[in-house]
């Protein structure tokens, strides 16, 4: 895990290892419910942790996303703001949210 500020607030990074995750395979893991289908020796999980982490980050402002690791695994960023305004004006995937 490694932590860092940036000009945009904070951005924490947890690195983890396992399988090797085609890139285009990684935006559905932050889908509900979704998991790879070749997940080595684990039946365990239901597919919620990474839809979590962005539900969180996106209600205070911020975001995660995720890129996959050459050699297996991911690397998944949350970034927050530094401070979070109630009623601050929307931005990209908040605005189009809040009008759903």
């Amino acid at each position: 895990m490694r932590t860092e500020t940036t000009a945009e607030g904070f951005r924490i990074t947890v690195s983890n290892t396992g399988v090797i995750v085609a890139p285009h395979e990684v935006p559905m893991l932050f889908e509900p419910f979704r998991r790879l289908t070749d997940r080595v020796g684990s039946a365990r999980g239901s597919g919620l942790g990474l839809s979590i982490v962005r539900a969180v980050a996106r209600v205070h402002d911020g975001d995660a996303d995720a890129r996959a690791r050459p050699q297996g695994g991911l690397d998944v960023h949350a970034t927050l703001p530094t401070c979070h305004t109630p009623g601050r004006k929307r931005t990209g995937h908040q605005e189009q949210r809040a009008h759903s």
